[in-house]
């Protein structure tokens, strides 16, 4: 793992432009699971709560369920390694993009700025009315469903529910990157849910390296994986950015004199 940690680190320090395309298995370490496999989301809870239609029509049982498991459950997250790594990458310009498919907002918080974030935020509310929105500590989520202060509209979570479409600012910048990156790193994802799934692909066909990180093999990792690292997001990273760091450092060292 050190070896391919170091071939990452040496790839990483050559690309002019390097995007993180991120997915679940990034903030399993802060505490929120999986939507699928062992132990994820849907296995304790029916996704119909999530369809666009079903909550239009039944917005009560849906918010019931979108309380518990959103701002009950998962409010306390916090930023892990992975996170943290991600934005002193950004800061230091060794990373000018993240494409997210989580609406946690971790990577926000861990202090990156340019995120776009391929299914929208869980900490913003819009109204279904007159499209308002409001932070989410503004509402109050005591009386189910809350509604818009402005119009009176039912308020919904600004993440992209079943059935809808995917923000167009986000859509574009993924595609974007995958058109400028010369690597990618592919974070805490398997590639199982579409449309987002594609970025990494259409990325290998403009040319880009992939590297990826992952606990488990991935439908990119026979694929387009140039280099595979098999572990948690959190302690790789950590490790990834310590070898970034130095080197960086060694390099500027090296420039003074």
């Amino acid at each position: 793992m050190e070896e391919q940690v170091k071939k990452a680190a040496d790839l990483l320090l050559k690309s002019r432009f390097t995007t993180a395309f991120t997915g679940a298995g990034i903030s399993v370490e802060s505490g929120i699971p999986p939507f699928r496999g062992n132990g994820g989301i849907w296995n304790k809870y029916d996704p119909r709560f999530l369809e666009i239609a079903y909550f239009m029509n039944h917005p009560k049982e849906s918010w019931n369920v979108i309380k518990e498991l959103f701002y009950d459950f998962f409010s306390s997250a916090k930023p892990n390694n992975a996170h943290f790594t991600l934005a002193e990458m950004e800061q230091k310009g060794l990373l000018g993009r993240i494409i997210t498919q989580n609406i946690d907002n971790l990577h926000q918080e861990a202090g990156s700025k340019e995120v776009y974030e391929f299914h929208g935020n869980s900490k913003r509310l819009v109204c279904m009315g007159c499209q308002r929105i409001y932070p989410v500590p503004e509402i109050s989520l005591d009386h189910l469903p809350p509604t818009c202060r402005q119009c009176g509209g039912l308020l919904k979570p600004d993440f992209v529910f079943f059935g809808e479409g995917i923000p167009q600012t986000a859509l574009s910048a993924s595609y974007e990157a995958a058109s400028l990156s010369d690597v990618l790193i592919i974070i805490g994802t398997t590639g199982e849910v579409m449309p987002a799934n594609q970025i990494p692909f259409m990325a290998k066909s403009a040319g880009c390296k992939i590297i990826e990180i992952n606990v488990d093999q991935s439908n990119y990792t026979g694929s387009i994986t140039d280099i595979f690292i098999k572990g948690e997001a959190g302690r790789i990273m950590e490790q990834l950015g310590v070898q970034l760091f130095t080197t960086s450092l060694d390099n500027d060292k090296d420039g003074v004199n």
